[in-house]
């Protein structure tokens, strides 16, 4: 993809958290050069990233997390990837992609490097259909339509939010399954795109993924994880269950499937269990509150609905755990920052909800 071709290339940012030098970026410079990439650092502030030439970016460390944010820097996390949230906060651009340093680009069947971030944007550009299943996947692809029997009302789509993308090679397993099968790889690339139905939760890994900032970015928050905390791995999942929740309320969709990335390194599976067994505990219950969320008419933000669920998990969940408690304040912390960071909102209203 030239610079002179680049799809959106003023419109969208490419986040990155890291801990290492971003060799990996010479794999992706024919489709990441076009474009700005926000750089989050973990761990180390003093430690130096280097950053491959002929890349346009900005990078931040603790330290100027630390200095944006003031005391709100509490609801960002360290040293956990769910530090890269704060990307999110402080782009300007109405899209986000979001990839981990050790996804390289993969090869579709025909042995040709798969452009991720190109199809990322396909799948935004185009509606989703959340409220009726279309069994050819996603009608609005080229060489498919709506099957016979889908309503005609119901064609004309809704606004995408989410586009969640997935991995050839190391697949994205929690520790007891890496435990189990620790050779196991995936192989199968299936050339398919669907929406997420409507009342449908799903385990989002942010990995591979990107989404309208300027629809759902305030819910893009992947909660208190790392340093300090319980719990690890499961950011992603936590924002992944409030945009759908939000999605579904506001009427928006969210696909999975295409485009693959290959992932390259499979973690350590011990040192991931430890993080991880809290959650797995913990999601038998987490589950059914989110399949149980009601917001109420009222919520007609992205920010009104996130303040709303902040509510319930401390409810609901604070009688799990007290960690609950702490993140549901950290939710709000995160609304608050994102407000003052974004005046005016990211969906063309004032945080009160009046139109700009």
């Amino acid at each position: 993809m030239a610079a002179s071709t680049a799809v959106l290339k003023d419109e969208l940012d490419i986040v990155i958290p890291t801990i290492r030098n971003l060799d990996f970026l010479e794999m992706w410079r024919p489709f990441f050069q076009p474009y700005h990439l926000i750089i989050v650092q973990d761990g180390d502030p003093s430690k130096t990233i280097k950053v491959p030439e002929g890349f346009d970016y900005e990078l931040y460390n603790r330290n100027d997390i630390n200095k944006i944010l003031g005391p709100k820097a509490s609801c960002i996390s360290f040293k956990d990837s769910a530090c890269r949230c704060f990307g999110y906060m402080v782009s300007k651009k109405k899209y986000i992609f979001t990839i981990d340093d050790d996804c390289f680009v993969a090869k579709n069947p025909s042995g040709e490097d798969i452009n991720a971030l190109e199809q990322h944007i396909k799948n935004l550009l185009s509606p989703s259909s959340p409220f009726f299943f279309n069994t050819l996947y996603d009608p609005y692809r080229e060489g498919a339509d709506f099957v016979r029997g889908y309503p005609f009302s119901l064609r004309e789509g809704v606004s995408t939010a989410v586009s969640h993308g997935l991995w050839l090679n190391i697949p994205d397993y929690d520790a007891p399954t890496q435990l189990v099968k620790p050779r196991e790889r995936n192989t199968r690339y299936v050339d398919a795109v669907m929406t997420i139905p409507k009342g449908t939760l799903f385990p989002m890994c942010g990995m591979n993924l990107a989404f309208d900032r300027e629809l759902i970015g305030p819910a893009m928050y992947f909660g208190l994880m790392g340093d300090g905390q319980p719990i690890g791995r499961y950011d992603d999942m936590w924002a992944g269950w409030c945009i759908k929740v939000i999605c579904d309320h506001l009427g928006w969709g969210v696909k999975t499937g295409l485009p693959y990335i290959w992932h390259s390194k499979a973690s350590n599976p011990f040192v991931n269990l430890q993080k991880e067994y809290k959650g797995i505990y913990w999601q038998e219950e987490l589950i059914p509150f989110f399949q149980s969320v009601v917001l109420p008419k009222e919520c007609t933000t992205v920010q009104k609905c996130y303040i709303e669920i902040s509510k319930q998990v401390k409810a609901k969940l604070g009688k799990v755990d007290d960690y609950f408690i702490k993140l549901a304040g950290a939710m709000v912390t995160w609304i608050e920052a994102w407000d003052e960071l974004n005046p005016l909102g990211t969906t063309g209203r004032l945080p009160n909800g009046t139109a700009k």
